[in-house]
């Protein structure tokens, strides 16, 4: 039974409300099929529409569906959404008992059954924290490991257990791919070793943490053919959701999973991909129809969550993307009506800058839209701390996600502590020198620490560091006692608020998630992209990611989106910061004689700065091109041969030389940047309202049907 033979009203159920690419999708063969959904393309809506769709038209049983997926609160969306589609009267598909979770919770109940036929009598007891057997690790191995550190060495444990390296291989496998480490690569692979050893327990039972979970569970269907039949057999239809964010030891189950069939559909956006860093890779994705030659692959692209001004925006920023995921990109196309332009905003400091947005939050709460659907995101949490500042001084409630609020955090909980019990400073001694003094044992180093929680305390201590300056600042006379009283005020007037509020968040926690209006705050280079990503490159893969973490923040926002940034950390502070070379191009920018040190910035924004490097840009090429000559172009080649051939033709219409349509430059900036609307188009210099009516049409039908 197909499309074709399926009842016609249930067909119609299914799909009648679904544009066309998504209803290609719904009603592809089965067998496998890639949907390249960008952002608010109704992803969910269309994998449980196929699902529904396989089961109608009797391709599987319903409780022969496995859909995973990363987190619970997706798997749980997804299960919602199947038990609506049962309950609505117009379809009548038992979806409901269509398996949807997460990786680790399908690999768990399957370890579960199979165990005792693989493994025996032994038992085995999940570790829910490694934490203490890291630690232990450590020690045996004459490593001192502060918190921090055994934190930082987890993470690395799990990064190479879920890219499939071995204690053996550790070293080798970080140096390849040039990883930023905690401590020496052989130290942690000692620390691995141990830590493996140690997970065999003297009872004789297994303690397992969440990879093992997926190891163990491949290796069984891999290594028992009983196991694998019966599973097979159970399971015949799979969907995986963000396959963007497959590890290769998730690809290695659902490997394992599948056998030598193809039954397999799977969602994903590879320039969404933003979690690199736990192992997670694009490359199954972008090889998708490498390995299976006859799938359908279709790319959703009408974007139903953000205004066309949103939508244009996230394009203009995601189309200077280098490297192979940008090949894959998604040119979105905005479905609601129009909106406010986003807009972008340069502070002297950040205090200033968070002044300004809590201003901004309370005109639009002014103005009817709800607190709880305004969001506030960062790149490291150590940024909410003026933030939370800002809205409590405002008196706006808010709430702190994927994250805790500043005072609440261990490490300043302990800067406290060790600040009461620290000496009175002499009259010689300035206080914030004093301060610094008590928080280097802390973790307060001069430069920031490899490891991630390592530097995640490290950025915490220098903001309050950084607060202490602004306090002394603001207040000479202050000592220490007054010092600890203002900032335990300061504490406690942050508990966070009953009722939802303002929500402030990393980007990374806000992925998957979207709000009326979002605010993306400290905008400048060396916070985003982050400092240490830059070590490797300006065009290297650590700052692709970066900029793919901006095109998520921005896609965030439903309707209205500003962004902005800070020339300095602190009010008075030499304001040395340039803002994120992500808005070189994208921001309006100054022209290139407001650059110079004696001339004040003009409101319309920075002066014209390099897209890769972030220099400024001085020269007519340059400027046009959106980045320094000598830095490397990422142009498309066929594009620009196309482009030329069009201009021969149009220029021989008109009767004119071919440079009075477009110069070689702008031809060569349009091929680089691939503007995918009139607003990314006419932000190429040389390109005004006149060209933009007589050849913008023409050029964007170019760029969208590129390759």
């Amino acid at each position: 039974m197909d499309a074709m033979t399926l009842e016609a009203p249930v067909t119609s159920a299914l799909v009648g409300d679904l544009d066309d690419e998504q209803r290609e999708a719904v009603l592809a063969p089965r067998g496998p099929v890639c949907v390249l959904a960008g952002a608010g393309t109704g992803k969910t809506r269309t994998i449980t529409r196929r699902i529904a769709y396989l089961v109608a038209a009797g391709h599987v049983a319903p409780g022969q569906v496995l859909a995973v997926t990363f987190t619970s609160r997706a798997a749980g969306e997804m299960r919602a959404r199947l038990r609506s589609l049962e309950q609505d009267a117009g379809l009548g598909v038992a979806t409901g008992a269509v398996q949807a979770m997460t990786f680790h919770a399908a690999a768990r109940r399957q370890l579960h059954y199979f165990w005792p036929r693989v493994v025996g009598d032994t038992g085995w007891e999940l570790l829910d924290s490694k934490f203490g057997v890291v630690a232990t690790a450590a020690s045996r191995a004459s490593i001192q490991a502060s918190t921090d550190d055994v934190r930082d060495l987890a993470g690395e444990i799990e990064w190479a257990k879920s890219s499939l390296i071995s204690p053996e291989g550790y070293a080798a496998a970080v140096a390849k791919v040039g990883r930023d480490i905690p401590l020496d690569a052989a130290k942690i692979a000692t620390v691995y070793a141990g830590y493996e050893a140690a997970k065999a327990r003297r009872d004789g039972t297994t303690l397992l943490d969440f990879d093992d979970l997926l190891l163990h569970t491949a290796a069984a269907i891999e290594n028992d053919p009983a196991v694998a039949a019966e599973f097979r057999d159970r399971y015949r239809c799979f969907v995986v959701d963000e396959y963007q964010d497959v590890t290769p030891l998730q690809q290695r189950v659902l490997n394992a999973w599948l056998g030598d069939r193809d039954d397999l559909t799977v969602v994903g956006d590879a320039n969404q991909t933003i979690y690199s860093f736990t192992g997670a890779t694009p490359g199954y994705l972008l090889d998708f129809s490498r390995r299976f030659p006859d799938a359908a692959v279709v790319r959703l692209e009408r974007d139903y969550r953000s205004t066309p001004q949103v939508v244009s925006l996230a394009n203009r920023v995601i189309a200077a993307a280098r490297g192979r995921m940008a090949g894959s990109r998604l040119q979105l196309v905005g479905q609601r009506d129009p909106g406010p332009v986003p807009t972008f905003g340069e502070h002297p400091d950040e205090v200033a800058e968070a002044a300004a947005v809590a201003k901004a939050i309370r005109t639009l709460i002014a103005a009817g839209t709800p607190p709880s659907e305004i969001a506030v995101l960062y790149r490291i949490n150590a940024q909410s701390e003026v933030y939370e500042e800002a809205l409590t001084e405002a008196g706006i409630a808010y709430q702190v996600r994927g994250g805790e609020g500043f005072f609440t955090r261990q490490e300043i909980r302990q800067s406290l502590v060790a600040l009461q019990r620290a000496p009175d400073p002499g009259p010689d001694d300035p206080l914030p020198d004093v301060v610094r003094a008590v928080l280097e044992p802390l973790g307060l180093t001069a430069e920031p620490p490899a490891g991630t929680k390592a530097r995640e305390r490290w950025e915490a201590l220098s903001a309050l560091a950084e607060l202490v300056d602004e306090e002394v600042a603001v207040r000479p006379e202050l000592d220490m006692r007054a010092l600890l009283t203002e900032l335990r005020q300061r504490a406690d007037a942050r508990h966070p608020p009953v009722v939802q509020g303002v929500t402030l968040a990393s980007l990374h926690a806000a992925k998957g998630l979207e709000w009326d209006a979002v605010f993306l705050v400290g905008l400048a280079d060396g916070t985003l992209p982050i400092s240490h990503a830059l070590t490797h490159g300006a065009d290297s893969e650590p700052v692709e990611e970066e900029r793919r973490l901006l095109y998520v923040g921005i896609t965030r926002a439903r309707v209205y989106l500003a962004l902005s940034w800070a020339l300095a950390r602190t009010p008075g502070g030499r304001q040395g910061r340039r803002p994120s070379r992500f808005l070189n191009g994208v921001a309006p920018q100054a022209s290139a004689t407001d650059a110079g040190p004696s001339k004040p910035r003009r409101q319309r924004g920075p002066a014209p700065r390099c897209r890769v490097c972030n220099g400024a840009l001085s020269t007519p090429t340059s400027i046009m091109l959106r980045r320094c000559e000598t830095c490397p172009s990422d142009i498309d080649e066929q594009l620009l041969a196309d482009l030329k051939e069009w201009r021969l033709a149009t220029s021989k219409e008109m009767g004119v030389p071919a440079y009075v349509v477009f110069t070689d430059n702008t031809l060569i900036a349009i091929a680089e940047t691939l503007p995918a609307d009139e607003a990314a188009l006419v932000a190429i210099p040389g390109i005004g309202a006149r060209k933009l009516e007589q050849f913008g049409p023409d050029v964007l039908e170019l760029v969208r049907n590129r390759g």
